[in-house]
């Protein structure tokens, strides 16, 4: 590749990003403003897991907006240090976001272990679709296909304690 075409290629893929990013990221400051923007359809749905979340998950966690999203974290009086690569944020552990063609939910817990393998067993018992899932996101096509059994049972596996403890033990990796 010519030197022009990296400078090019380097450039587009730059703008690239930064659209992706500011076209998908809400610029609402509370849970309540972030929802009622919203579609109809993602507006519902996130709503409905919102509630379940907070019905489930344990004590010591705060509900925030982080990165443009509904987010569920560690606050800084609970675990000071804060994110690791921005420690002027809480910890999060959870994120669920509407996307042009899905609704996410990022449970960080997933990156490895025993939570994968309980998610992908549990999925099969209570859902008949494919679960599409990245490394900690699981998206959802259609707002009708959110299993929120599930998700009420994922919020409830990890206590902030033991939330910081994984954390802990994967960034000195």
């Amino acid at each position: 590749m010519s030197t022009v075409n990296r400078v090019f290629f380097s450039v587009k893929v730059k703008f690239a990003s930064s659209f992706y990013l500011s076209s998908m990221q809400s610029k609402a400051t509370t849970p309540d403003e972030y929802i009622s923007q919203l579609p109809a359809g993602h507006k519902e749905a996130i709503a409905a897991i919102r509630k379940v979340i907070l019905k489930n998950l344990p004590a010591g966690y705060q509900e925030v907006m982080a990165y443009g999203m509904l987010g569920y974290a560690v606050p800084h009086s609970i675990y000071p240090p804060g994110y690791h690569a921005n420690p002027k944020l809480p910890l999060v552990l959870i994120n669920v976001g509407s996307k042009k063609n899905y609704i996410s939910l990022h449970h960080l817990g997933l990156y490895s272990g025993e939570l994968v393998t309980w998610l992908k067993k549990r999925w099969v018992e209570l859902s008949d679709k494919k679960l599409d899932i990245g490394k900690c996101c699981i998206r959802f096509k259609k707002p009708e296909d959110v299993p929120l059994q599930l998700i009420g049972e994922l919020c409830t596996k990890l206590t902030p304690q033991q939330w910081i403890a994984f954390y802990e033990k994967a960034v000195k990796r």
